[in-house]
C-alpha cells in the first residue's frame, strides 16, 4: 500500500467527516477532512479531494452508500469514521457495526488505498448525561483497533489524549467537533500518517479556563438535554434523520483551492437546509 505522497484523497463517514460544527450550510463546511486535504495538498498541490461523507449515516450505510463510489474514484488514500450514529441508538449490536467498518478496510486496501480511521473519546466526559453509553465508547474503540489491525488501517488515537474532552473541543451540542476540535482531529490524522511537518501537538491541553459550579454544570446538562438531546430523540422516534434528503457535498475529486475554506462541489444536488 501507497505510504505516500498522495494524490486521490477520499472521505467516507457521517456528519464529523462531513464537517459539522466546522462552519454551516450558510457558509459552507470545513471540517477535519477538508482539514486534512489542505495538509496533503501543503506537501503535493497536485491532490484530488473528494469528501462522501453524509450526515445522521450509520456504518452500514456508509458502507453501502459511499464504499462502491469510493473505490471508483481509486483512491490512494481513503478514511473512514463510521459507529457513532450507531452506537447512540436504542440498539446496538458493536460486532454488526465493526463488521461494516470492516468490510470498508478490507475493501479499500484491497484495491491498494492507504486507509486512516480513529478513535473516540469518552462520552461520559463530553455529556455526563450520555454516561450509559460509555461502555458501548469502549467496544467500539476496540473492535475498530482489531479490524484495524488486521487490514494494515492506521489509527489516529482521538480517544485516548485528555484533551479530546474538553468542552472547547465541541459544539454545544456535544457531538459534534468545533473548529478546533476538528483542527485537532485533522493534526492527529496528518500525524499518524506521519506527514512532513506533523507533530504531536495536537495532544498538548488548552490553557486552563475558569470551572463552573456545581450548580451550573448541572443548568447546562438540563439546558443540553432540552436543546439537543431532546429533539434527537424525537427525530429517532419518528423514523427521521439529519441527513433525509441530503447527499454528499463533494461527491467527485476535484482540486484542493487555496484558501481558508473548501467549496462544496458545484454539481452536488441541492439539499433542504436544515439544523444537524
Amino acid at each position: 500500500m501507497p505510504n505516500g505522497p498522495y494524490l486521490r484523497y477520499v472521505a467516507l463517514g457521517d456528519s464529523q467527516t462531513e464537517g459539522l460544527g466546522d462552519g454551516d450550510d450558510t457558509v459552507g463546511l470545513r471540517g477535519f477532512a477538508d482539514r486534512l486535504a489542505e495538509h496533503l495538498a501543503a506537501v503535493d498541490p497536485a491532490l484530488r479531494y473528494a469528501n462522501l461523507a453524509v450526515r445522521g449515516r450509520t456504518a452500514g450505510q456508509i458502507r453501502t452508500e459511499q464504499l462502491a463510489p469510493a473505490l471508483a474514484l481509486r483512491p490512494d488514500l481513503a478514511t473512514v469514521v463510521a459507529g457513532v450514529n450507531d452506537l447512540l441508538r436504542p440498539r446496538f449490536d458493536v460486532v454488526e457495526v465493526v463488521g461494516q467498518v470492516e468490510e470498508m478496510f478490507a475493501a479499500l486496501t484491497r484495491a491498494g488505498t492507504r486507509v486512516v480511521t480513529l478513535t473516540f473519546p469518552d462520552i461520559a466526559k463530553v455529556a455526563p448525561l450520555a454516561r450509559p453509553l460509555r461502555s458501548r465508547v469502549f467496544e467500539l474503540n476496540a473492535g475498530i483497533r482489531a479490524a484495524a489491525a488486521r487490514h494494515a488501517v492506521v489509527v489516529a488515537e482521538t480517544g485516548r489524549p485528555a484533551v479530546t474532552t474538553d468542552p472547547r473541543l465541541w459544539t454545544a451540542d456535544r457531538l459534534h467537533a468545533s473548529p478546533l476540535g476538528h483542527e485537532r482531529i485533522a493534526a492527529a490524522l496528518a500525524r499518524a500518517l506521519e506527514l512532513p511537518g506533523s507533530d504531536d501537538a495536537w495532544t498538548l491541553p488548552l490553557p486552563p479556563q475558569r470551572l463552573p459550579t456545581a450548580g451550573q454544570a448541572a443548568a447546562a446538562e438540563l439546558r443540553w438535554a432540552a436543546s439537543y438531546l431532546g429533539p434527537w430523540l424525537g427525530r429517532r422516534l419518528r423514523g427521521r434523520s439529519s441527513g433525509d434528503a441530503r447527499t454528499a457535498k463533494r461527491p467527485h475529486l476535484r482540486p484542493v483551492e487555496a484558501g481558508p475554506r473548501l467549496t462544496p462541489d458545484a454539481t452536488a444536488d441541492p439539499v433542504r437546509r436544515e439544523a444537524p
